[in-house]
């Protein structure tokens, strides 16, 4: 009973976000193109996988063995060029539980051309692929507490999103109702899956007497390379925090649209629409050292938003 009451009364769960590279194309010596983990109160996600992306992981001290996950949003080289030298690297540190990846179909066929079967074996451990589907948006990962899932962009090349939801728990019961109350296992569980309470004189405790709301559901959204378009701000309405491309300036508008990419405002505007609780931007041209303009030009649409640098780390 002592074990089970502890449980009722856990923490609140963590959900994480470290930035290891949110810059585009190219690499520069002050910004890595785009990687991030995702961290759901210690179980680590990783999105995009550029090139340093291991060192970066090192760097932010990310455990390697945590990461049983990788959700690659398409095959430009600033997106996954790293993932060749991570799976070797996990192998050479001794790896055996096997490693799922979230990526297109191409992707399947370029690895299982490199590391075919007879050197998955000799990986010591086994690559898992779940391919990602264009048609609008899928669950493509689920556990108890945690689901992610994708959603179709619009790039030069197919690209996808990702969003990272918590479930909505079970409500909490009151500490002081179990004592109250007597209250047995079975009727806790009862209680906390929303059930009233009936006592032997036949007395209706209802459960909102017994219990209190769960914590709200963390939710975080990734959106890499992509055009505006209204899908968008549809699949990631409400989220908590949505990380948005901005590699150009408003100023830029063209250039934007000439390689399917957007600007500060056109992010900002999302954001605005999907009614999201915070904008973080990232993914930007090499020829912004600084990007304290490009927040400033966001904000004027929409206020809480800030630009991404590598190391960030924030809590959803």
């Amino acid at each position: 009973m002592q074990f089970l009451i502890c449980k009722l009364f856990e923490k609140d769960m963590s959900l994480t976000i470290k930035i290891l590279g949110c810059g585009s194309a190219l690499p520069t010596t002050y910004r890595n193109a785009s990687a991030q983990i995702i961290d759901h109160n210690g179980k680590i996600f990783l999105t995009d996988c550029a090139e340093s992306t291991q060192i970066s992981m090192r760097k932010a001290n990310v455990r390697f063995t945590a990461v049983n996950n990788i959700f690659i949003s398409h095959l430009h080289g600033d997106h996954y060029f790293g993932l060749f030298g991570l799976l070797s690297s996990f192998s050479l540190a001794g790896r055996k539980q096997a490693l799922t990846l979230h990526c297109p179909e191409r992707l399947k066929q370029m690895l299982l051309s490199e590391f075919p079967p007879l050197e998955m074996e000799y990986l010591g451990y086994e690559l898992k692929f779940n391919v990602l589907d264009s048609k609008g948006v899928n669950k493509i990962y689920e556990d108890k507490t945690f689901e992610v899932f994708s959603v179709p962009l619009k790039h030069r090349i197919p690209v996808w999103g990702f969003i990272f939801k918590e479930k909505i728990a079970q409500r909490n019961i009151i500490k002081s109702c179990i004592e109250k109350y007597k209250l047995s296992i079975a009727e806790i569980v009862r209680i906390k899956a929303g059930s009233d309470l009936y006592l032997e004189d036949g007395t209706i405790i209802p459960n909102k007497e017994l219990t209190l709301d769960p914590p709200h559901p963390k939710s975080y959204a990734y959106i890499s390379d992509t055009v505006k378009i209204p899908q968008i701000a549809e699949a990631v309405k409400g989220v908590d925090v949505l990380y948005h491309e901005a590699t150009y300036e408003a100023s830029l508008a063209e250039r934007a649209k000439e390689t399917f990419h957007c600007t500060t405002l056109q992010a900002a505007q999302t954001a605005l629409e999907a009614g999201v609780g915070k904008l973080v931007l990232g993914h930007f041209s090499g020829r912004y050292q600084s990007t304290e303009m490009l927040q400033k030009e966001a904000q004027t649409i929409f206020e809480n938003t800030v630009c991404a640098y590598d190391g960030m780390e924030f809590e959803v």
